[in-house]
C-alpha cells in the first residue's frame, strides 16, 4: 500500500508542478494585461483533485490519521481554484487581480500541505 500511496503523492505533485508552472509562465503577460489560463493549468488542478481524493481514500484504508480539517481547507482552496480556471479558460485576456489569486491560492495549498501538521 505505501508503493501505492507514494506513486499517487508523485502523480499530485506532478498536477501542482502543472498548475503552479502554468502560473508561472504567464507572469510576464501577467504584468503586461495578457495573461491567460493555459490548459496545463486546467490539466493541473484535475490531476490534483483526483490524486488528492485518492490520497485521502488510500491512507484511510491502510489506518493512517487523516486530518478532515486541513483536507477540508485544501479541497475548498483547490474547487475555487479549479473552478476559476475551468470558467475563465478560453478568455484571450484574464484580469490581473483574478489571475493572480490563482496563483496566491496555489501558493497557499502548497504552504498549508506543507506546514499544517
Amino acid at each position: 500500500m505505501d508503493v501505492l500511496i507514494s506513486v499517487f503523492v508523485g502523480l499530485h505533485i506532478i498536477g501542482i508542478a502543472s498548475l503552479l508552472g502554468g502560473f508561472l509562465t504567464q507572469m510576464k503577460a501577467m504584468s503586461a494585461g495578457t495573461a491567460r489560463f493555459v490548459p496545463a493549468m486546467l490539466h493541473g488542478a484535475l490531476t490534483m483533485l483526483v490524486t488528492g481524493v485518492a490520497l485521502v481514500g488510500l491512507n484511510q484504508a491502510d489506518d493512517h490519521t487523516v486530518n478532515t480539517i486541513k483536507i477540508g481547507v485544501k479541497l475548498a482552496i483547490l474547487i475555487v481554484v479549479l473552478g476559476l480556471v475551468y470558467v475563465k479558460r478560453d478568455e484571450e485576456k484574464i484580469e490581473k487581480g483574478l489571475f493572480g489569486a490563482v496563483g496566491g491560492l496555489t501558493i497557499a495549498n502548497i504552504f498549508i500541505a506543507l506546514l499544517w501538521t
